[in-house]
């Protein structure tokens, strides 16, 4: 016998819509930063909505199981922990005159890598896929 609950398509329909909340406020953030004058990156670790969705994302993960919405939780946490580490590793390189443009070269790769994770993400979940 299993010790997991089988997760069906119609008990996934909270989740689902949740998980659309969570990629709109990670898009919010990282459109915030492409609009104002914030890095794509900064916006997306810093901002509230990322910071938001991912309270929710720790809160409502546990609902999804082993589901395949689970992969999309998981995809999107991965993804805003990476950001914020890279804005880690840009800070430290910042702190010499020579990383300076290394800094800025991983902060305009690293905020090109969450637009693209965000929008791969929510494509992908739009066609109630995992995501891999």
């Amino acid at each position: 016998m299993a010790d997991y609950e089988v997760i069906t398509d119609d008990d996934l329909e909270g989740p689902r819509a949740w998980c659309h909340v969570m990629y709109g406020l990670h898009a919010l953030s990282a459109v915030s930063g492409v609009l104002t004058s914030a890095t794509v990156i900064g916006a997306f670790v810093f901002g509230w909505p990322s910071i938001v969705a991912v309270i929710i994302n720790y809160a409502t993960r546990r609902r999804v199981g082993a589901s395949w919405l689970e992969s999309h939780w998981r995809w999107q946490l991965r993804t805003f922990w990476f950001a914020a580490l890279w804005i880690g590793v840009a800070g430290l390189l910042a702190f010499t005159l020579i990383g300076i443009p290394a800094a800025i070269l991983v902060i305009l790769v690293a905020g090109l890598w969450v637009l693209y994770r965000v929008v791969r993400g929510w494509i992908v979940l739009l066609d109630r896929k995992a995501i891999a």
